[in-house]
C-alpha cells in the first residue's frame, strides 16, 4: 500500500459524512507505518471504543470504512478465526466489524458484518511481521503471496457488500 496523507484519508470515507470524516480520531504515527507491509491501514479510535477504522486501495484510491463492534468480548478459552486472513485468537482478538452500507442504504441504516482480528493487524499477521499472542495461523501449503491475494480478495469482497 502506499502511503497516505490526511487528507487522502479523510476523503476516502463512503460511509459516513465529510462532517463525520472530519472528526475522526487518525493514527499520529502514520509517517511510521509499514506502508509496504500493509493491504489496508487499520486502526481503532481511542475516543471511542466501540469504533475502528479501514482504508484500503480500490481501483487505484484509497477508500474508507468506518466500522463499529460489540465491547463485549469472548472468554479467553474461546476462540474465534478472522474470516480475512485466517488468523485465529482466543478472546476478544477477533470481533464482529459492522459497517454501514455506502449512500442510501446506510442512510436508511443497512449495514454489513465481517469477523475480523480486533486489533486490524490482518496485514502482518499473513507476512509474519507481527506475533500472536495466544492465537494461532494454520501451517498452509499457500505461499505468502497467495495467502496475501486471499486476504485482499476477501477484503474487497466484503467491500463489495457495502455498495450492493
Amino acid at each position: 500500500m502506499k502511503p497516505l496523507t490526511e487528507q487522502e484519508i479523510r476523503s476516502s470515507f463512503i460511509n459516513c459524512s465529510k462532517g463525520e470524516a472530519k472528526r475522526i480520531s487518525l493514527p499520529r504515527d502514520l509517517d511510521e507505518r509499514p506502508w509496504d507491509d500493509l493491504d489496508f491501514l487499520g486502526w481503532r479510535d481511542p475516543g471511542a471504543p466501540d469504533r475502528s477504522y479501514l482504508v484500503t486501495e480500490r481501483e487505484g484510491r484509497p477508500v474508507g470504512v468506518t466500522l463499529r463492534f460489540p465491547s463485549a468480548q469472548r472468554g479467553f478459552l474461546h476462540r474465534s478465526m478472522c474470516s480475512l486472513c485466517l488468523t485465529t485468537h482466543r478472546g476478544g482478538g477477533v470481533s464482529l466489524m459492522t459497517a454501514r452500507k455506502a449512500g442510501t442504504a446506510g442512510r436508511e441504516g443497512n449495514s454489513v458484518g465481517v469477523y475480523m482480528c480486533a486489533d486490524l493487524a490482518c496485514s502482518l499477521y499473513v507476512r509474519g511481521r507481527k506475533a500472536l499472542d495466544s492465537g494461532s495461523r494454520f501451517e498452509e501449503s499457500l505461499t505468502t503471496q497467495e495467502q496475501i491475494a486471499r486476504t485482499v480478495g476477501h477484503l474487497s469482497a466484503f467491500l463489495d457488500k457495502l455498495y450492493a
